[in-house]
């Protein structure tokens, strides 16, 4: 007896609980519901997870941000993961905003982990296919994952949102350090200004400690839009700020992807020689986080765009023309 049934794709996005509102905000573009999803922890700190209806057969997004406590969460994707892995879904794409340890991409010195890669490995040790996140720190982390990535940038929804709110005739782009150069300098082609950068020292034996040397470029006068991957502790963006004000800048605008805002961050940030910053909500910013000169832009309708894309099966780097 034969059997036949008609090919069919079913979509399923599935949330972790670290920022639920960005993948409620995702479903809602995509006109779906997230699939529920029983999770707790139990005393002793470890986490458990059940999906509460079938996704056999289906193709999966299951979204996590990564905040502190990372560990926590990462561990409870990788639970989520290996959950639908075990209930027969078709296809798994892991969706990490914020891709957890990114900063952790190469040896520093000697009897040190790559932890970047690490990461990779899990979520393709637990079943993972695909892995889908924004503005990695390096873009060698690509090559750590042993399946397709798809690396969507959050540039044009910054760059768009920094020349409709501040223009561009005074606007100089300023690279915090020599290694954030290449991305910088794409700023300034889409935003059409000259380029800045400030040079400084980081010694690795002390975390989160930043000495500004100089800066390469005349920023006397300008706007001066310093941009990042990401603001943790905020350090190297308030020193830089506040050699660009001692240098004449007229106002330091921060534009970042990923707002990680680790204590003492707020306070830095707040700091009267920086005017603006704006970030994107990869990560939650919790009303502990906010302060009166932040602005967060959404990043779920460039996700959604990314997912419709992948389920599809059309090109993703469609959505970045001149990036791809």
């Amino acid at each position: 007896m034969a059997i036949e049934k008609t090919a069919s794709k079913q979509l399923v996005i599935a949330s972790g609980r670290a920022h639920q509102a960005l993948a409620q905000e995702v479903a809602d573009i995509l006109d779906t519901e997230l699939v529920p999803v029983t999770a707790y922890d139990f005393a002793n700190g470890e986490t458990f997870v059940r999906y509460e209806r079938s996704v056999r057969g289906v193709d999966a997004f299951i979204i996590q941000a990564h905040p502190n406590p990372i560990n926590h969460w990462l561990m409870e994707h990788l639970l989520m993961i290996d959950a639908m892995k075990r209930a027969s879904a078709k296809r798994i794409t892991v969706v990490a905003p914020f891709f957890p340890y990114a900063r952790q991409d190469k040896k520093h010195k000697g009897r040190e982990p790559i932890s970047a890669r690490l990461v990779a490995d899990l979520y393709r040790a637990a079943g993972a296919t695909r892995l889908m996140s924004v503005d990695l720190h390096s873009p060698q982390i690509q090559g750590f994952f042993d399946g397709p990535v798809d690396h969507l940038w959050a540039l044009p929804l910054l760059a768009d949102h920094i020349a409709a709110t501040f223009g561009t005739e005074n606007l100089m782009v300023v690279s915090p350090d020599s290694g954030r150069v290449r991305v910088a300098d794409i700023w300034a082609d889409r935003l059409g200004t000259s380029l800045a950068i400030v040079h400084k020292r980081r010694d690795p034996d002390r975390p989160n400690q930043v000495e500004v040397n100089e800066i390469v470029g005349d920023v006397s006068g300008r706007d001066c839009l310093l941009v990042d991957d990401m603001i943790d502790t905020g350090g190297t963006i308030l020193a830089a700020a506040k050699a660009l004000k001692a240098n004449g800048a007229a106002r330091v605008i921060v534009a970042a992807t990923h707002g990680v805002l680790s204590p003492p961050a707020i306070e830095r940030l707040s700091d009267p020689v920086i005017d603006s910053v704006v970030v994107t909500n990869t990560l939650p910013i919790t009303p502990d986080k906010e302060f009166a000169t932040l602005t967060v832009l959404s990043i779920a309708p460039l996700i959604a765009k990314a997912i419709a894309a992948v389920f599809y099966d059309d090109s993703v780097n469609s959505l970045f023309p001149g990036h791809a």
